[in-house]
Order: structure tokens, then C-alpha cells, then sequence
């Protein structure tokens, strides 16, 4: 399989409900022993059967991506617990999960994050907006019809995930300190960032629905104008 281009990224999307228990357990024999044992320390069957799904998945379209087995992938972590790839790469992913529904992106050079979120019903989508969301963000969420709010709140926060799992500082990047667009998939864009106005213009964002109540997006810190969406099955 050919890795993305410069400009490209490939998003892979894996239904987690067509996973057999056959194929389930092909997954869990290409993990590594550390992550078997990781599998084994989660409570519910929903954790442990996610986490091997999607570890074994990136496994998988990794070694096709890298000539390799599955295997025999390797990863590190940064500070914050960001993986990568522990080979000689240029090449870069990052993965996210919600619900059944598990996301892969790849890149080459790039920082880059990908989140996916389940849609669901929240009264609450506004205290909870005020709370994590900048001051421009929640005056747009307010002025966007109830009839589509829900689709708005999951389009900014999927991209607001996607940029601090970009960015790999993890929980400490405050939500409000930059803002996104809240319009339609092909409007996804990084509107403004406090620590660094000008930043804002190198990066390039991504929005569409993998599946039916799911919203997904990528952040990349690069020239990529081509976004390629793939499922896996």
C-alpha cells in the first residue's frame, strides 16, 4: 500500500460492529506482549475489545504502509504520551476512538491529531461549551438554530481535540486559549490562537461524518490540501 504524498492525508475508518470474534482474535495475537498485558488490566469487555481493535488496526495498516509485519511495529512516546512510530519514518498517525467507531490518520512529516465522537443527546451542550470553549466559539454556538446545535458543538469540539492531539501537550493546552470554525465540514478551519496569531495560518483542518452520528476531524500543521477518507474493513 502507498503512503500519502506531501500534500495528502489518508483517514482510515473501522466499524468496530463488523469486527467477528474470529477477527478479533487474529487482532489480539499481532499485539505486542506489553500490549496483551494492557488488555488484560481493563475491567469492562467494551475497553478491552476497543483497545485491540484499534492498536491492532493501526498495527495492521501501518506494516502496509512500512513493508512491515504487524508485529513488528514499534512505537515511543513523547512527553505527554503521544505515540509515534519507533522506525526510521517520516511518516506520522495519530488515532481516536468514540462509540463503535475507531479513526486512523496518516501523514508524512506533519504534526497532526485526528479526533471521532459519537453524537449524542445533551441538554446541557451550552454550560458545557461556556466551560471549555473560547468566548468567539460559544457566541457562535448560540447563534447557530437549536435544530443544528448539536451537529455545531461536535464539529468544534472534534476539532479542537484534533489540534491539541496535534499539538501533543496533552491536557495542558487550555481549550479557550484559540478557536475553530463551528460551520460545515468543508469549512473546518483553525479561526485564531492566543500564543501565536500568525501559527494559525499553518495549519490545515479536515471535518466529515465516517459514519451516521459520528463527527470526526484532523488537524495538520502542514501543506496538506487533499484528504483522503477510507474504510477498513
Amino acid at each position: 500500500m502507498q503512503e500519502p504524498n506531501t500534500h495528502e492525508a489518508h483517514i482510515w475508518s473501522i466499524n468496530m460492529d463488523q469486527v467477528t470474534i474470529k477477527t478479533l482474535q487474529h487482532f489480539y495475537n499481532t499485539l505486542s506482549l506489553d500490549e496483551q498485558q494492557r488488555v488484560s488490566k481493563f475491567k469492562f469487555v467494551k475497553d478491552r475489545t476497543t483497545f485491540t481493535i484499534a492498536r491492532a488496526s493501526l498495527r495492521t495498516l501501518s506494516g502496509k504502509y512500512l513493508n512491515m509485519e504487524p508485529k513488528e511495529i514499534m512505537f515511543h512516546y513523547g512527553k505527554f504520551g503521544k505515540p509515534q512510530f519507533h522506525h526510521s519514518t517520516s511518516l506520522k498517525f495519530n488515532v481516536s476512538h468514540s462509540g463503535n467507531n475507531v479513526i486512523i490518520g496518516f501523514v508524512q512529516d506533519y504534526d497532526m491529531g485526528v479526533d471521532v465522537e459519537e453524537i449524542k443527546d445533551n441538554p446541557d451542550l451550552l454550560d458545557i461549551a461556556k466551560q471549555f470553549f473560547s468566548k468567539s466559539e460559544v457566541a457562535a454556538l448560540e447563534e447557530i438554530p437549536t435544530a443544528d446545535r448539536y451537529n455545531a458543538f461536535y464539529r468544534c469540539w472534534t476539532r479542537k481535540e484534533a489540534f491539541i492531539k496535534a499539538k501533543g501537550n496533552g491536557l495542558s493546552y487550555p481549550l479557550d486559549s484559540f478557536s475553530v470554525s463551528l460551520d460545515h465540514n468543508s469549512e473546518a478551519k483553525l479561526e485564531s490562537l492566543d500564543s501565536d496569531p500568525k501559527e494559525k495560518n499553518t495549519w490545515n483542518m479536515f471535518s466529515f461524518k465516517p459514519h451516521e452520528n459520528y463527527i470526526a476531524a484532523m488537524a495538520v500543521q502542514g501543506n496538506v490540501n487533499a484528504f483522503k477518507v477510507m474504510e477498513w474493513s
